[in-house]
């Protein structure tokens, strides 16, 4: 393993926004403040998935340190998604003489003073955001399944008041519900729902009878 980190090296960023965490000016201040400038250079990735393979902004990063430089990641869910990938990823660094700097946990890992004690904690506190992940995911589908016994989860467009009344107004001109769906963008059985004052539609007015399909 190389040892030492050049004066001269540069402090690069590295952010990442997934499904679970879209701020990513909370990243950027995090690391502006652990850096107390702004990064020589900054390498993102807008991903939903944890795969290295899609993430060219990590890729980017990876080709680009060199010994002596330093990598500030906003915390350490954000460079890696699991335990494992954090570890390889962090080892690839310090091989290189890169160092890690992990602003959330305030954990650094630099070339010639890595420990099995630090690597332990790295896998402990990697192990706990990985948990964390998924107790929100958890979270997430408890309240989609909650809200769809709710009658409140809708994942098609919705209409508004005053297209539920033009949907009204044109079934009783005789136009098919199925030309007024397309027209409007929605389902058949939006329309029915609409018209009919079901579910979300409950306090709009009833469709009128004699309705064409």
């Amino acid at each position: 393993m190389k040892g030492g980190l050049d004066v001269n090296g540069q402090k690069l960023a590295y952010v990442r926004v997934s499904s679970t965490d879209q701020n990513l000016e909370r990243q950027l201040q995090a690391i502006r403040e652990a850096v107390r400038n702004e990064p020589d250079r900054w390498f993102e990735d807008r991903v939903s998935g944890g795969s290295k393979s899609g993430r060219t902004g990590l890729l980017a990063l990876q080709q680009h340190y060199r010994e002596g430089d330093e990598v500030y990641v906003a915390s350490m869910d954000r460079l890696a998604r699991n335990t494992a990938d954090l570890l390889g990823l962090v080892d690839d660094a310090l091989e290189k003489g890169v160092a890690v700097r992990f602003v959330k946990e305030s954990l650094s890992f630099v070339p010639g003073s890595a420990d099995a004690t630090g690597r332990l904690l790295l896998t402990v506190m990697g192990a706990v955001a990985e948990m964390e992940r998924a107790l929100i995911r958890e979270r997430q589908a408890e309240g989609i399944a909650l809200a769809k016994k709710r009658d409140v989860y809708r994942k098609g467009p919705r209409l508004a008041p005053e297209q539920v009344t033009d949907a009204r107004e044109r079934c009783k001109l005789g136009v098919p519900v199925s030309r007024v769906a397309k027209d409007l963008g929605v389902s058949r059985q939006t329309i029915y729902n609409a018209l009919n004052g079901e579910g979300v539609y409950a306090d709009l007015a009833l469709a009128p009878q004699g309705t064409k399909s």
